[in-house]
Protein backbone atom coordinates (compact mmCIF):
# COMPACT_ATOMS: atom_id res chain seq x y z
CA UNK A 1 0.00 0.00 0.00
CA UNK A 2 2.44 2.75 0.82
CA UNK A 3 4.31 2.28 -2.51
CA UNK A 4 0.47 3.68 -4.24
CA UNK A 5 0.89 6.82 -1.68
CA UNK A 6 2.99 8.70 -4.12
CA UNK A 7 0.84 8.34 -6.80
CA UNK A 8 -2.74 8.52 -4.90
CA UNK A 9 -1.15 12.14 -4.24
CA UNK A 10 -0.16 13.15 -7.63
CA UNK A 11 -3.87 12.40 -9.04
CA UNK A 12 -4.92 14.42 -6.27
CA UNK A 13 -3.00 17.32 -6.90
CA UNK A 14 -3.76 17.21 -11.09
CA UNK A 15 -7.60 17.07 -9.48
CA UNK A 16 -7.29 20.20 -7.42
CA UNK A 17 -4.97 22.20 -10.27
CA UNK A 18 -7.71 21.24 -12.80
CA UNK A 19 -10.14 23.07 -10.30
CA UNK A 20 -8.17 25.82 -10.29
CA UNK A 21 -6.65 26.17 -6.67
CA UNK A 22 -3.10 28.70 -7.10
CA UNK A 23 -0.47 28.37 -6.07
CA UNK A 24 0.90 29.42 -2.42
CA UNK A 25 2.34 32.94 -1.69
CA UNK A 26 3.55 33.90 2.13
CA UNK A 27 3.32 37.78 0.73
CA UNK A 28 -0.24 38.97 -0.39
CA UNK A 29 0.92 41.31 -3.01
CA UNK A 30 3.67 41.05 -5.91
CA UNK A 31 4.73 44.13 -7.89
CA UNK A 32 5.82 44.25 -11.04
CA UNK A 33 8.99 44.99 -12.04
CA UNK A 34 10.67 48.34 -12.06
CA UNK A 35 8.65 49.50 -9.09
CA UNK A 36 9.67 52.85 -7.22
CA UNK A 37 8.06 52.61 -4.05
CA UNK A 38 5.14 51.15 -2.00
CA UNK A 39 4.13 54.55 -1.62
CA UNK A 40 3.71 55.28 -4.99
CA UNK A 41 1.05 52.65 -6.11
CA UNK A 42 -1.19 53.76 -2.94
CA UNK A 43 -1.27 57.38 -4.66
CA UNK A 44 -0.17 57.81 -7.98
CA UNK A 45 -1.78 54.65 -9.59
CA UNK A 46 -5.23 55.78 -8.24
CA UNK A 47 -5.11 58.95 -11.07
CA UNK A 48 -4.22 55.98 -13.57
CA UNK A 49 -6.35 53.92 -16.07
CA UNK A 50 -4.35 50.89 -15.91
CA UNK A 51 -2.20 50.93 -19.16
CA UNK A 52 0.56 48.81 -17.48
CA UNK A 53 -1.82 45.72 -17.24
CA UNK A 54 -3.54 46.23 -21.21
CA UNK A 55 -0.22 46.73 -22.15
CA UNK A 56 1.42 43.55 -20.72
CA UNK A 57 2.19 41.16 -23.11
CA UNK A 58 1.86 37.71 -20.76
CA UNK A 59 -1.12 39.26 -19.35
CA UNK A 60 0.22 38.65 -15.65
CA UNK A 61 -0.77 42.34 -14.23
CA UNK A 62 -4.16 42.71 -12.64
CA UNK A 63 -5.34 45.86 -11.21
CA UNK A 64 -6.79 45.41 -7.92
CA UNK A 65 -9.77 46.78 -6.32
CA UNK A 66 -7.61 49.35 -4.88
CA UNK A 67 -6.53 50.56 -8.65
CA UNK A 68 -2.82 49.18 -7.71
CA UNK A 69 -0.96 46.69 -9.78
CA UNK A 70 -0.29 43.12 -8.87
CA UNK A 71 1.13 40.09 -10.74
CA UNK A 72 -0.35 36.60 -11.05
CA UNK A 73 1.70 34.01 -11.43
CA UNK A 74 -0.74 31.28 -11.79
CA UNK A 75 -0.19 31.46 -16.07
CA UNK A 76 2.86 32.42 -16.98
CA UNK A 77 5.87 34.69 -15.69
CA UNK A 78 7.44 37.98 -16.87
CA UNK A 79 9.80 38.51 -19.59
CA UNK A 80 10.93 41.96 -18.25
CA UNK A 81 9.70 43.31 -21.21
CA UNK A 82 9.81 46.80 -20.41
CA UNK A 83 6.34 47.84 -21.67
CA UNK A 84 4.17 48.73 -18.00
CA UNK A 85 6.94 50.63 -17.50
CA UNK A 86 6.68 52.83 -20.57
CA UNK A 87 3.12 52.86 -20.60
CA UNK A 88 3.24 54.44 -16.62
CA UNK A 89 2.13 58.32 -16.79
CA UNK A 90 2.91 58.87 -13.34
CA UNK A 91 6.67 57.18 -12.55
CA UNK A 92 5.78 54.74 -10.21
CA UNK A 93 7.18 52.06 -12.27
CA UNK A 94 10.13 53.15 -14.32
CA UNK A 95 13.04 51.71 -16.52
CA UNK A 96 15.77 53.08 -13.93
CA UNK A 97 14.69 51.19 -11.30
CA UNK A 98 15.57 47.64 -10.85
CA UNK A 99 13.93 45.56 -13.09
CA UNK A 100 14.05 42.18 -10.96
CA UNK A 101 10.86 42.09 -9.05
CA UNK A 102 11.52 42.68 -5.56
CA UNK A 103 10.19 38.99 -4.32
CA UNK A 104 11.52 35.85 -3.59
CA UNK A 105 10.93 32.02 -4.64
CA UNK A 106 11.95 28.89 -3.06
CA UNK A 107 11.10 25.54 -3.35
CA UNK A 108 9.28 23.81 -0.45
CA UNK A 109 10.73 20.26 -0.05
CA UNK A 110 7.72 18.74 1.34
CA UNK A 111 5.61 18.85 -1.62
CA UNK A 112 8.00 18.89 -4.82
CA UNK A 113 7.96 15.48 -6.34
CA UNK A 114 12.21 16.26 -6.50
CA UNK A 115 12.40 16.04 -2.82
CA UNK A 116 10.11 13.33 -2.91
CA UNK A 117 12.33 10.95 -5.23
CA UNK A 118 10.01 11.29 -7.97
CA UNK A 119 12.33 12.61 -11.02
CA UNK A 120 10.76 16.33 -12.20
CA UNK A 121 12.11 19.11 -13.94
CA UNK A 122 9.08 21.16 -14.64
CA UNK A 123 10.15 24.11 -12.91
CA UNK A 124 13.65 24.32 -14.21
CA UNK A 125 12.74 23.87 -18.33
CA UNK A 126 11.30 26.94 -18.31
CA UNK A 127 14.08 29.02 -16.28
CA UNK A 128 16.03 31.19 -18.71
CA UNK A 129 18.58 31.92 -16.24
CA UNK A 130 19.05 28.60 -15.36
CA UNK A 131 18.73 29.30 -11.62
CA UNK A 132 17.20 26.26 -10.40
CA UNK A 133 20.04 23.98 -9.63
CA UNK A 134 19.87 20.12 -8.70
CA UNK A 135 21.71 17.91 -6.50
CA UNK A 136 21.98 15.06 -8.62
CA UNK A 137 18.60 14.52 -10.18
CA UNK A 138 16.84 15.29 -7.34
CA UNK A 139 16.95 18.19 -4.20
CA UNK A 140 16.50 21.25 -6.99
CA UNK A 141 17.06 24.80 -5.33
CA UNK A 142 17.24 27.98 -6.18
CA UNK A 143 20.00 30.07 -7.06
CA UNK A 144 19.24 33.63 -5.46
CA UNK A 145 22.24 35.15 -7.47
CA UNK A 146 20.51 34.46 -11.07
CA UNK A 147 16.78 34.38 -9.70
CA UNK A 148 15.18 37.47 -11.67
CA UNK A 149 11.76 36.27 -9.73
CA UNK A 150 10.41 36.15 -13.37
CA UNK A 151 7.73 33.72 -12.02
CA UNK A 152 7.65 31.22 -14.81
CA UNK A 153 8.77 28.22 -12.70
CA UNK A 154 5.78 28.85 -10.50
CA UNK A 155 2.98 28.23 -13.01
CA UNK A 156 4.85 24.66 -14.40
CA UNK A 157 5.19 23.36 -10.92
CA UNK A 158 2.78 20.36 -10.86
CA UNK A 159 2.59 20.53 -7.12
CA UNK A 160 2.54 23.88 -6.67
CA UNK A 161 5.82 23.80 -4.54
CA UNK A 162 7.25 26.38 -5.73
CA UNK A 163 6.11 29.64 -3.00
CA UNK A 164 6.90 33.17 -3.16
CA UNK A 165 8.66 34.81 -0.20
CA UNK A 166 9.37 38.60 1.13
CA UNK A 167 12.80 39.92 0.58
CA UNK A 168 15.08 41.04 3.05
Amino acid sequence: MPANKPRRELFNFLSSSLKGEEFSSNISIVRPPYSNSESAFNTECQKCDGRCATLCQEQIIIIGEDKTPRLDFSKTGCTYCEDCAKACEFDVLMLINNDNIQVGIDINPSSCLSWNSTMCFSCKDPCLEDAIIFNGMFKPFIDESRCTSCGFCISRCPTSAIDIKAIA
